[in-house]
């Protein structure tokens, strides 16, 4: 049998000690964690990405590394568009907001492009924290035209969902939403507001919410911690004729 190198070697152990974890406990500190497995920190620290990528660990910045639970995730499918707050609440699960930021900005040539809008559009940007048990799990963006929320609705009971705003009101009626998602290295600004360290994977979901008249009237970012969601799609098989 072909001898482990360090790399694989350190993810053997690593695993072995997630698994033998609870959710929530701490990992040692990197040069703990180094002297104890006998491996340099650059070789410690690709194999803990591996398993931060897969959503086994969380890395919180100025506090540590703890194991995630992934027994309690958000578990939904892709088919029908539903606000965090829906898929919590028929799971059983609390979540709260915090961090509301709304501001007021001109549209750049990729916003107008984007939403079909002229140039320096007045547009609103809408950003918060979603944390369940008080630790953050995902970090929304919404953008949308200045005509189509006003600050009072933004005030007034908002819970953290656009969407669901925008349909307990009525209008404008909504057709379908366009999305992409992808995996990325976290930003600056979400890392703070997650509490991780920048370039960590995240999740990322980017829509366009779009009216019947053919309006997009909502492009969002969604950044999700990938140890606290299972996200899965039903598929047809295509070109399945005898």
């Amino acid at each position: 049998m072909e001898a482990e190198s360090p790399y694989q070697r350190v993810q053997r152990q690593l695993g072995e000690m997630i698994s033998q974890a609870k959710a929530g406990d701490q990992l040692p500190t990197e040069p703990q964690l180094s002297l104890q497995l006998g491996v340099s920190r650059s070789t410690l620290r690709e194999a803990m990405r591996s398993f931060e990528t897969q959503g086994l660990l969380i890395r919180r910045q100025g506090s540590g590394t703890f194991v995630a639970n992934t027994r309690d995730v958000f578990d939904a499918g892709l088919e029908v568009l539903e606000s965090l707050e829906s898929i919590a609440k028929r799971l059983g699960m609390d979540i709260s907001m915090g961090g509301l930021t709304v501001e007021h900005i001109a549209s750049d040539n990729s916003l107008a492009l984007s939403m079909n809008l002229p140039d320096e559009s007045d547009l609103v940007w809408i950003s918060r924290v979603i944390s369940k048990r008080d630790q953050p799990i995902a970090f929304l963006e919404d953008i949308l035209p200045g005509d189509i929320l006003s600050a009072e609705e933004l005030q007034n009971g908002f819970t953290g969902s656009v969407l669901d705003l925008l349909i307990h009101r009525g209008y404008p009626l909504l057709d379908h939403s366009s999305t992409e998602i992808k995996v990325i290295p976290a930003p600056d600004r979400v890392a703070r507001a997650l509490d991780i360290q920048r370039g960590e994977g995240l999740l990322m979901f980017e829509a366009d919410l779009i009216a019947q008249d053919g309006r997009v009237i909502d492009h969002s970012y969604s950044y999700f911690l990938p140890g606290c969601f299972r996200f899965h799609v039903n598929r047809r098989i295509g070109n399945n004729k005898k």
